[in-house]
């Protein structure tokens, strides 16, 4: 970076500076970028707690020297193989459900709208489901399978959401009675198959990361790794959609096209997602709003998104392991904290419309 200075040009209500190294230049908010580094130093704080705590304690300064390659060999043992990679599951998952949700909230310009009120996440689950039944256990069919799962949910509730033009309340509606038609899907299934079979998928259908290894979650974010990258390249386009569909078209882009690729985008992020830690309830749909709210901007930020979203899910899974006085799924947590917030959406919704 050769240099980074302040442009007072033009003064649109916000603190901003241009990030310039030599042809390339990037504007960014202060705000946006305080909040940002927070973001990041919480996540920080909260790893080194994550890989420290449990029943074979390791001090914090202990857990630093030994991701920098010392500790003692129990130390690594217990710091890099058994809980770094469920830390890196959260962190890493957090972030892709939160830009999914980013997603379908600027698509449907609805702030209720998440992959899980859609039922996409119901849709991951029933594809895992049926991949774990007729195919194989093995990460690579679980994915494959919670995508198809994903990508004909989102289609049919898109589908059913067509009649007089896509509305954000009609496809939150809609997605809520799939989504409770895939639930019911999910318990027979369960019910019917062997009852070790079950209780895995029970587990990790109640949004888990107890026994996350490093290769279905390198599998995963390597899949997803596409998928983000095209999200930022249609951040631009997102950005017009916010004016609106005439001023978009009239400013070259074309609505519908970009809606479809949003939406298939974060279909398959929140399958990435779903593989690893289940169907995991309320990131998606808290994380954008806070993170919009945090850093002021009239727009959902995918990256601001992806921080907050991070933060939370790894620190609800730092409250599921170590601070209530059983140790539960994340998803429990997440539900529970969600739900409140769910509450207090629909309350600001209905007095915004009103």
């Amino acid at each position: 970076m050769s240099g980074a200075r302040h442009d007072r040009s033009i003064d649109i209500g916000y603190r901003r500076i241009v990030l310039q190294a030599g042809p390339f230049a990037a504007t960014v908010r202060t705000r946006g970028l305080v909040v940002g580094a927070l973001a990041v130093g919480v996540i920080a704080v909260l790893l080194v707690l994550a890989l420290g705590l449990g029943t074979f304690a390791v001090a914090p300064a202990d857990v630093v020297r030994t991701l920098f390659g010392g500790g003692s060999p129990l130390e690594r043992t217990v710091v890099l193989e058994w809980r770094l990679p469920r830390a890196l599951a959260a962190i890493t998952m957090g972030a892709l459900l939160a830009i999914a949700g980013a997603l379908f909230q600027t698509v449907t310009r609805n702030p209720l709208a998440s992959p899980d009120i859609l039922g996409l996440s119901n849709g991951a689950f029933t594809g895992m489901l049926l991949a774990l039944v007729f195919v194989s256990s093995g990460w690579p069919a679980l994915t494959v399978g919670a995508l198809v799962g994903g990508i004909a949910t989102a289609a049919i509730v898109w589908t059913l959401s067509l009649r007089g033009g896509v509305q954000g309340f009609r496809l939150i509606v809609v997605g809520i009675g799939v989504s409770a038609i895939l639930a019911s899907i999910n318990t027979w299934m369960l019910l019917q198959i062997e009852l070790e079979t079950a209780m895995f998928a029970s587990s990790w259908g109640a949004g888990s990361l107890n026994g996350v290894t490093a290769p279905p979650l390198a599998g995963a974010v390597l899949a997803a790794v596409p998928f983000v990258a095209a999200a930022a390249l249609l951040t631009p386009q997102l950005r017009q959609l916010d004016l609106g569909d005439d001023m978009a078209a009239a400013s070259g882009v074309r609505p519908n096209t970009v809606r479809t690729a949003a939406l298939v985008i974060g279909v398959a992020l929140v399958a990435a997602a779903t593989t690893v830690a289940g169907p995991v309830a309320f990131v998606a749909l808290a994380a954008p709003q806070i993170a919009r709210r945090l850093t002021g901007t009239p727009y959902l930020s995918l990256t601001a998104s992806a921080l907050i979203g991070a933060l939370l899910l790894l620190g609800s899974d730092l409250v599921a392991q170590h601070v209530l006085p059983v140790a539960l799924p994340v998803g429990v947590v997440t539900v529970s904290v969600g739900g409140a917030y769910l509450v207090l959406m629909i309350i600001l919704e209905i007095r915004r419309r009103a």
